[in-house]
């Protein structure tokens, strides 16, 4: 039996141990960073992920005080960047760069590859690019109503090119055929750059790809953007309107960026991290860096990007699963 002193002991050292935890996570926050932090891109040098991450790492790196490298590990849909980093120590140094795919590959890949809730913590959202349909000039296809009359007159016969299976246009594609209850033809390839050029060359109808993608192209007049994706007209494609704007209200599909850490990171060093995107974001730099790539800063605190993740794992989720669609 336990007695009252024994009760008072134990009471006063689980007071203690709480105390004593409560104090190290405050000291390694006050600490934090005292080395370089390293933030883990899925995605190959020179795209637009990595991009943004070298834009917004210089800025953390000034505000924090410590050197901020980014490591780039592509492969297996990003899992293998995921991976690296939840199997990482959670101390703040070591970061992955996320894009949708971070929500999307638990549904998209058997097994699962990893639990969103489980194995990591959410920091920051970082910025939006929208989706974009787009056709080269000259198409027979001018407006995203006349696509829709096309596909509907004669299903299966508009075909889409994406940078692949499970990818965020080929999700934002499917998504808009059930909106619109329409069938499009997909035709997925091994990335972006393939997909605009069969488009160029009349092989393939329309293309969806992130802004960025397609934007040098737009601007020399051999591509036209049917629609974005986003909520609201972007700022380097302000003459072209929404889909939601055309005929679908609320419609919306996005490439979205955010940073995570491991499961575990004290939440201290998570606020301090937080904090530390959030005023890269303002600065005029990284501002132009996602405005040259077609998108805009998404500031706001830690609740609204855990909101998201859950929200883009829910809806695209039920979405591979009621497609069945499969990875690469």
């Amino acid at each position: 039996m336990t007695t009252p002193v024994r009760r008072h002991f134990l009471r006063l050292a689980a007071l203690l141990a709480l105390g004593s935890a409560i104090h190290g996570a405050a000291f390694a926050a006050d600490a934090y960073p005292s080395k370089p932090i390293k933030i883990v891109v899925g995605y190959s040098a020179g795209g637009a992920v990595d991009a943004v991450a070298r834009s917004v790492g210089q800025r953390m790196a000034a505000i924090l005080g410590q050197p901020v490298v980014v490591e780039n590990k592509p492969g297996a849909g990003t899992n293998i960047a995921v991976k690296s980093v939840t199997g990482s120590a959670p101390d703040g140094y070591t970061l992955l760069l996320a894009a949708n795919a971070l929500a999307v590959n638990p549904s998209l890949f058997a097994p699962a590859p990893y639990d969103l809730e489980r194995d990591i913590t959410p920091i920051a959202t970082v910025g939006r690019v929208p989706v974009v349909f787009t056709v080269r000039e000259g198409a027979a296809t001018k407006t995203l109503p006349e696509l829709v009359a096309a596909a509907k007159a004669k299903p299966g016969s508009v075909t889409v090119a994406t940078p692949g299976n499970g990818s965020t246009p080929h999700l934002a594609t499917e998504l808009f055929q059930h909106t619109a209850k329409l069938s499009l033809r997909h035709v997925p390839y091994k990335g972006g750059a393939q997909a605009i050029t069969d488009v160029l060359g009349g092989h393939v109808d329309v293309v969806a790809v992130n802004a960025l993608e397609v934007l040098p192209l737009v601007k020399s007049g051999k591509l036209k953007v049917l629609a974005v994706m986003s909520p609201e007209r972007s700022a380097v494609l302000p003459g072209v309107p929404t889909v939601a704007e055309q005929g679908f209200p609320g419609f919306e599909a996005s490439v979205w960026y955010g940073f995570v850490g491991p499961a575990g990171l004290p939440k201290p060093i998570q606020a301090k991290l937080h904090e530390a995107v959030q005023k890269a974001i303002e600065s005029p730099e990284v501002r132009e860096q996602l405005a040259a790539a077609g998108g805009v800063a998404l500031p706001g605190p830690t609740a609204q990007f855990e909101k998201l993740l859950k929200s883009d794992a829910a809806r695209y989720g039920q979405l591979i699963r009621e497609a069945g669609i499969k990875p690469d």
